[in-house]
């Protein structure tokens, strides 16, 4: 499902600008416990995602990764086991979902700069809810760099040039992350939310800069 005809295109850059943070409160502890509930079996892999998102671990709760092919975007069993994140999605978002996955990006790694270039990546919005986390992960969007907390629920603008680093040496950093369709009620969310959180740091442009340098093998 790399398009969703009949949907509009959005205006990311009007709409979100880097990543607005709403006003929406998430019981981060109800959270952090339920998918730390979930066997270790359920991680491991990539889940489907290719390209610079192999760096994290990931687990589909809705849908699947799109190098899977155009397959239908209808709940996973996994998500059976986790009755908070079935109502975020399903009731606090207020939007209809579509993609939902868990992503574990593992200590000291890099999810390189990008861009979701497919039309279904332009026609919905990227929610962002911190699952586990630390003053180390820094989200950069559109030239500015975010610290997202627990409990809170933000808006990726997936459209522009977007990476993460979690700097932390020994912790992981796991979000929850869900594609809706616009709805009134997200949209009145988004144009109420709170802007101009981003912040320049050099240090870690610096270390995206070095991301996207190939690296060259031992012995030349």
């Amino acid at each position: 499902m790399l398009d969703i005809p009949g949907a509009s295109f959005l205006d990311k850059a009007s709409l979100v600008g880097g990543c607005v943070r709403l006003a929406l409160a998430v019981d981060a502890r109800r959270l952090r416990d339920e998918v730390r509930g979930l066997p270790a079996d359920v991680w491991g892999s990539p889940g489907g995602r290719v390209g610079v998102h192999r760096a994290a671990e990931a687990l589909f709760l809705r849908g699947h990764a799109p190098a899977e092919g155009d397959l239908p975007v209808t709940d996973r069993p996994v998500l059976d086991r986790l009755p908070y994140i079935r109502w975020l999605i399903e009731t606090m978002l207020e939007a209809p979902p579509l993609r939902c996955l868990l992503a574990r990006l593992p200590a000291d790694t890099v999810i390189a700069p990008h861009v979701d270039r497919p039309p279904y990546f332009a026609k919905t919005l990227r929610v962002h809810i911190p699952v586990e986390t630390n003053e180390s992960v820094y989200m950069v969007a559109d030239g500015l760099s975010y610290s997202m907390a627990d409990g809170e629920v933000w808006v990726l603008n997936n459209s522009a040039v977007h990476a993460v680093w979690n700097a932390h040496p020994t912790r992981a950093r796991t979000h929850l992350i869900c594609d809706c369709l616009p709805s009134p009620s997200l949209l009145g969310r988004l144009a109420q939310g709170e802007r101009g959180l981003g912040v320049s740091r050099p240090f870690v442009e610096h270390r995206l800069r070095e991301s996207t340098v190939p690296k060259v093998a031992a012995g030349g």
